[in-house]
């Protein structure tokens, strides 16, 4: 390839990446008059980013290591094409410093930092070491080579508990324990090793002290290769769940001016400490004193840049086609400044009130509200089937605003009026969360969620919503008969000769068996009772997928979804709410396996731990599943010997699935 100073025209990116990233560079690409072009996995080739691309090269497989993460494919897919560069997009190959390199040798550009800079970044430890002889802040701790358990145990306390316990190599909170004191340490570095060993096939660990009340802030930097480096202001990213972000924002309320200029300074020092070019960020932990400390560079484009493209009007992934080019940033530090406030919230197939697990499903319904100040990046529309084998995130809102105030009021507004039917999501969540006080105050940590959230409030109001969302599918259901209805039909609808023998029909809400009681009075009208509770009902309206429905007194709206048995309704206030018709003739559940292990949720066989005839004790690991990126580790309930195993790794298994039958060991 040419020498660093000089310039290349990009004509063609193939975009190594799926879901709302590949259409977020697809988008900026069209704009640019830059052809795009698309790769895909068979589990990907009915998404909208394959048809979006001006042109689309199946890479084979389900997994994202026969497809995504398969660096042959990926060159050939770029050779077929005649693409000249390659963005990565995040995850996947993008902090891939050998697929940089591979590019390179193939006379492709790619779209992100150099290898070196990768590199550098690539293990905790090394990072730590090259920040602190560059004067960033970093945390006290242990990084060195000496990783025998005696040995971590005494760095522990000599670092001062709590601390931290984490692997050198990966991210996404795997390999990652806390121990509060003592007590912990060993078992926190047992268990962190193996996780570490497992997930990135590197156990090594490092001891940090840690901050039980901290703040996650991060800087956005940009570098070219000229030598120029710069900061694009920070996003606070502290509302997290398993180590993983939920709501970004900007700027962040924690920071005073004084103090958000120190740490962009560090995040500079860090940026030309690697001699960093293109897009990166520079992670900080922030104490309750005011003291930050270094965690880590990513070296690419983060989930969260949209915020920043809110508040300072530029577009990044132009940005970092320019550098690629070689051309020098037309940016000047000191004119970059917020313009008002922005937030971004992911919205994830998954279940808060089952600690956030993972859902699958058809997205029967996708309708997101188009206002000013809105913008939403998603990779589903109607229709999209979101399956086992990639991340949960369905689509990321970004508000902006004036301020705090306005953008979190025009973010509630964007949620609510949000219509995403057909799977779990975690909308109403999201909706009850930015209405909480602290939220709304800026007064939260990164433990907000375990320590401050009620999430048994949030389970009553979504009952409160599931009631509503009963009535509302008694009554569809009710008008959908009538107009099905040939005989008789000058009686009212559920005619009886003793009037007062309700009518009743039986819903599955939330796994539990709900009898809804109801006389129709005419006129639309009806008397329903649910849950010991009386409604006086009206059925205002119903117009395709609307139902406007009076209950007792107050306007409701909903949108519905159906599919087969299931009614999947929209509320402003509850989000997502799901109705199942009870069968009338169930079938005779199957007794459960006495000793049986089942599939908690759709996944692939990652690993069998055990095999028939093994003694295990109590805890021990069995089966690891692996669904939308999220190991699942099935343990076992009580000491025992294993019968029978029924599954083999690389299966893929439906939820519910026996796995494996083991007997209980007699004390």
């Amino acid at each position: 390839m040419s020498d660093s100073k000089s310039t290349t025209t990009i004509k063609s990116i193939l975009i190594a990446n799926r879901g709302e990233i590949a259409i977020r560079v697809i988008r900026t690409c069209r704009r640019l008059g830059i052809r795009s072009i698309a790769v895909y996995s068979d589990a990907d080739k009915h998404m909208p980013f394959v048809t979006i691309a001006d042109e689309a090269i199946a890479l084979g497989g389900l997994q994202s290591s026969e497809s995504y993460l398969d660096v042959d494919k990926i060159i050939a897919a770029a050779k077929r094409s005649e693409a000249n560069a390659i963005h990565p997009g995040y995850g996947f190959l993008s902090e891939n410093s050998d697929f940089a390199r591979r590019c390179a040798e193939e006379n492709i550009i790619f779209i992100g930092p150099n290898p070196e800079a990768i590199d550098a970044m690539g293990l905790k430890s090394r990072a730590k070491t090259i920040m602190e002889e560059n004067g960033v802040p970093v945390i006290n701790g242990y990084q060195g080579i000496n990783q025998t358990v005696d040995h971590l145990v005494n760095k522990a306390k000599e670092v001062g508990y709590p601390v931290l316990v984490k692997a050198v190599a990966g991210g996404g909170g795997k390999g990652m324990r806390i121990a509060m004191n003592e007590r912990e340490i060993k078992s926190a570095i047992g268990a962190a090793k193996r996780e570490a060993k497992s997930s990135f096939g590197n156990g090594r660990l490092i001891i940090e002290r840690y901050f039980p009340s901290s703040r996650h802030i991060e800087f956005q930097i940009f570098g070219d290769k000229h030598g120029n480096v710069f900061h694009l202001l920070e996003r606070e990213c502290t509302i997290q769940r398993r180590y993983q972000k939920i709501v970004e924002e900007s700027p962040s309320s924690a920071l005073t001016p004084e103090l958000r200029a120190e740490m962009a300074e560090a995040a500079i020092k860090a940026a030309k400490a690697i001699n960093y070019d293109n897009a990166g960020t520079v992670e900080f932990i922030l104490n309750e004193k005011g003291e930050f400390f270094f965690l880590e560079v990513n070296t690419r484009l983060q989930v969260e840049h949209p915020v920043t493209e809110a508040i300072t009007w530029l577009d990044l992934v132009e940005l970092q086609i320019l550098v690629a080019e070689g051309k020098p940033l037309p940016l000047q530090q000191q004119f970059i400044e917020a313009n008002g406030y922005a937030m971004e919230c992911r919205l994830y197939a998954e279940d808060p009130l089952k600690d956030f697990f993972p859902a699958t499903g058809k997205v029967l319904h996708w309708e997101p509200k188009q206002l000013m100040g809105l913008r939403y990046d998603s990779g589903i529309k109607t229709g999209t089937d979101v399956g086992i084998y990639y991340d949960p995130m369905l689509a990321k809102i970004i508000a902006h605003g004036a301020d705090r105030e306005e953008a979190i009021r025009r973010m509630i507004y964007a949620l609510k009026q949000l219509k995403c039917l057909g799977l779990t999501t975690n909308q109403g969540f999201l909706i009850n969360l930015l209405q909480n006080e602290d939220v709304l105050a800026g007064n939260y940590n990164t433990k907000f969620l375990d320590d401050k959230f009620d999430f048994e409030q949030l389970a009553i109001q979504h009952k409160e919503g599931l009631e509503l969302a009963n009535i509302a599918t008694l009554v569809y259901r009710w008008h959908q008969r009538e107009q099905q209805r040939k005989l008789v039909t000058n009686l009212k609808a559920g005619w009886r000769s003793n009037f007062y023998q309700m009518q009743q029909e039986q819903y599955l809400v939330a796994e539990e068996a709900w009898t809804t009681h109801y006389n129709y009075l005419g006129n639309h009208k009806f008397e329903v009772k649910l849950n010991e509770k009386e409604f006086e009902v009206e059925l205002v309206e119903l117009n395709n997928k609307l139902i406007r429905i009076n209950v007792n007194g107050q306007l409701h709206n909903f949108t519905l979804a159906q599919n087969n048995e299931h009614y999947y309704l929209h509320h402003i206030k509850y989000g997502q709410l799901v109705i199942e018709v009870a069968p009338r003739f169930p079938e005779i559940e199957l007794e459960a396996v006495k000793g049986g292990y089942q599939a908690p949720m759709p996944g692939e066989i990652l690993k069998v731990l055990v095999k028939a005839g093994d003694k295990v004790k109590e805890g021990a690991s069995l089966i690891t599943l692996l669904s939308m990126k999220m190991e699942n580790t099935i343990a076992a309930h009580e000491d025992g010997v294993i019968e029978e195993i029924y599954v083999t790794a690389g299966e893929n298994v439906e939820s519910g699935v026996l796995l494996l039958k083991m007997e209980k060991k007699d004390a």
